[in-house]
């Protein structure tokens, strides 16, 4: 948690005084940070940052590819939705990929999207729209397949494309038939499964009768109940699930939403209450503030207002961006406010050696959740600064014993927002941040233009070498079964595990003939000591971008990793290029760099990485174990896969939008500006300058029929 709440910072840099190199830099730390977060938040339930700092973070992210477009990551969260099924349960591949919402923060972002709709179908402006609004249910996703009118299965949204299989537990659900009137071959539904604030209460009462875990929000509530293994738990507990979409049907039901709507009460579903129907941005924000006002009394957790365009044909003309449907948006409501007592600062000690202040608060309940601790970001947030040594919060510090006000929106960990200086202490101290690391004393060093201190400790701090090595038997690593964070820690402590390969070392030093010293551990047993060894040997056959991610090197998310792994295709000629690249020249810098969504930031710190003599050897000592495995070329027959293209001048045949979708959707990217690493240009009339360097540069030229005829019906 604390690199995510030292990146958490960067969303206050001023995206317009960027430059190339601070935006590649943002751009990866924000794609680190909020991976993180979908992580927590959909697949551990755990959320570890509000709806408020994740939805800031994504507008930065979203506002630096917009003034970057070429900068744009393959791996950007502008193009994740959710995140990847957990393990433990059976995985339904969706009919088609189930997509997240954009969000709007205020009422002027209403009037700009319905005029970017009517703008993209070349309507007039003064043309009336009708939109569905409805109250957006802050609970999990789920879809719904029926067959001949029998449940066949229920998914949740997983990572879009495949979803945990939930359909024993769903059949617990009184909310959800399992058979339903129709003559529909196949039908499936998208709704909501949340748990109403009455029903959480009593959980949450019986729970800590049994010394059970207290649930923090209804959300989590439902979300721990319904992915539960063992399907008599869900039964035991109320969860509730209203239906708002039909994902896929084998014929056509209606040609409106709301049409939709009425269909999927009619066979038996219960549906959003306050859904209305209305006509242009005046209506439609009425309707928002009356959801609004009756947030408190509908009985559960509400987090904003969806709106979404009528119409079912237009929505398809519409169409889909890569992760979020054109025809639909949600409005998010404002974070919740609340003061209470600051009792002491932490400080916690990340992967990379970040150090991060964390608040422990005089417990609290801000909007039904009690809250006991929040971000604060870094030492300069503290003293009232921003990244650029301007003031915030009105240049007030904090200070331990301050009263401050915490906002949340839907999450345990919130924000300070403010101080109460009349409330001050007379003898109440400035917090002095620690230049030592906490954990092993190490200098702690705070680099120029670097808003974060960082342990120089590396491996030999226990905080950073714990967290690596909980990192390296993460899911999206190396995903050792039977050996998770708890086990690492316990490993640790004992001496037993101090660096990678010492984990792949683990049956030498007690497997048959020598078992009895981790068998009599506690948790440990000859057959669980055994299956540990057969898991571990499993993983020294490990897939090279797995191995690449479990490095934990800083600013190589998964999808980056991956992306390493494709272009180097086995791990010699991934060591070797890096072992002989140099930072800022030479060829395999510029190798590197060719690789779309890789920047300067992460091409840096994967060479320093395999340049500093501890850390290489600890690698070297860790792939000694393993076989890594070849990465797969990725297969696409698409004639632009691949390949950018840059669209310019005038479209006479489609929208600008249309046609960069269709690109994206073939496989190409699509680029704003023409370079050398261009491969095709679109020209229409009036393309100007960037016709002339194409054709400067020797870059095929393609008017619009030319477009069309090479992509056909590809």
């Amino acid at each position: 948690m604390a690199d995510d709440l030292d990146n958490a910072n960067h969303a206050t840099l001023d995206v317009a005084a960027l430059t190339e190199a601070q935006a590649r830099a943002e751009l990866a730390r924000l794609a680190e940070l909020l991976d993180g977060a979908n992580t927590a938040y959909h697949t551990e339930d755990a959320p570890v940052m509000s709806d408020a700092d994740y939805d800031a973070l994504k507008r930065r992210n979203m506002a630096i590819e917009a003034r970057f477009p070429e900068l744009k990551r393959s791996d950007s969260p502008s193009e994740q939705v959710g995140a990847k099924p957990a393990d433990g349960f059976g995985k339904i591949t969706h009919s088609r990929p189930l997509m997240s919402l954009g969000n709007l923060f205020n009422d002027q972002d209403l009037y700009k999207w319905v005029d970017s709709i009517k703008k993209y179908l070349n309507l007039p402006s003064d043309e009336q729209l009708a939109f569905v609004v409805d109250p957006k249910i802050d609970g999990l996703s789920v879809t719904l397949r029926y067959e001949n009118g029998t449940l066949k299965y229920a998914a949740t949204r997983g990572d879009r494309f495949v979803g945990e299989d939930i359909t024993q537990n769903v059949r617990t659900m009184p909310d959800i038939p399992t058979r339903i009137s129709t003559n529909l071959s196949h039908l499936e539904i998208r709704g909501e499964v949340f748990m109403a604030w009455k029903d959480f209460i009593q959980l949450n009462e019986r729970q800590k009768e049994l010394g059970e875990k207290i649930f923090a929000n209804p959300r989590n509530a439902a979300a721990g109940s319904l992915r539960q293994l063992d399907a008599r738990i869900t039964a035991k507990r109320k969860l509730s699930f209203f239906g708002y979409a039909i994902e896929d049907a084998s014929e056509e039901i209606a040609s409106t939403q709301f049409e939709l709507i009425q269909f999927i009460s009619r066979i038996g579903f219960k549906t959003i209450s306050l859904t209305k129907l209305c006509w242009e941005p005046e209506e439609i924000l009425k309707h928002y503030y009356f959801i609004l006002e009756s947030r408190a009394t509908l009985g559960y957790d509400i987090d904003g207002v969806v709106y979404k365009v009528d119409n079912l044909e237009l929505q398809r003309r519409l169409g889909f961006r890569s992760t979020t449907p054109r025809w639909a948006i949600a409005h998010k409501f404002p974070a919740e406010l609340a003061w209470t007592r600051l009792e002491a600062i932490d400080i916690q000690v990340g992967r990379t050696g970040a150090l991060s202040p964390v608040a422990r608060l005089t417990p609290v309940t801000v909007g039904g959740v009690v809250v006991s601790n929040a971000t604060l970001h870094n030492e300069d947030y503290i003293k009232g600064l921003d990244s650029k040594g301007e003031e915030i919060r009105g240049g007030k510090d904090i200070r331990v014993g301050d009263w401050v006000q915490v906002y949340r929106a839907g999450d345990v960990i919130p924000k300070v927002a403010d101080v109460d200086l009349a409330r001050r202490k007379s003898d109440a101290l400035p917090y002095a941040f620690p230049t030592t690391c906490p954990e092993c004393g190490s200098d702690a060093i705070r680099e120029e233009g670097d808003a974060v201190r960082r342990c120089t400790g590396g491996l030999i701090c226990p905080a950073q070498a714990v967290e690596k090595l909980k990192h390296l038997v993460s899911r999206g690593a190396f995903d050792i079964e039977g050996l998770g964070a708890k086990q690492v820690e316990q490993f640790y402590k004992d001496g037993w595990v101090k660096e990678p390969a010492d984990i792949f070392e683990l049956k030498a030093k007690f497997g048959p003939g020598n078992l009895l010293q981790l068998k009599n551990r506690e948790g440990w047993g000859e057959k669980s000591s055994l299956n540990l060894f057969d898991a571990i040997d499993a993983r020294r056959d490990i897939p090279l971008a797995r191995l690449i991610f479990g490095l934990g090197i800083r600013h190589v998310g998964e999808s980056s990793a991956n992306l390493l792994a494709t272009h180097y295709g086995n791990w010699e000629n991934f060591e070797a290029a890096m072992k002989s690249a140099t930072v800022g020249t030479g060829a395999e810098w510029d190798d590197l760099l060719s690789i779309d969504g890789v920047g300067e930031v992460m091409a840096t710190s994967v060479i320093t990485t395999f340049h500093q003599e501890a850390e290489r050897a600890s690698i070297d000592r860790l792939v000694a174990h393993l076989r890594p495995i070849e990465a797969e070329k990725p297969q696409n027959d698409s004639p632009v896969s691949g390949k950018t293209v840059v669209f310019t001048g005038t479209l006479e045949k489609m929208t600008r939008a249309e046609a960069k979708a269709r690109a994206e959707a073939l496989g190409a990217k699509v680029s704003g500006s023409v370079s050398a690493k261009t491969d095709l240009v679109v020209a229409g009339p009036g393309a100007g300058s960037k016709e002339k360097k194409a054709r400067e540069l020797g870059i095929e030229l393609l008017d619009e029929d030319g477009w069309l005829a090479l992509i056909g019906d590809a």
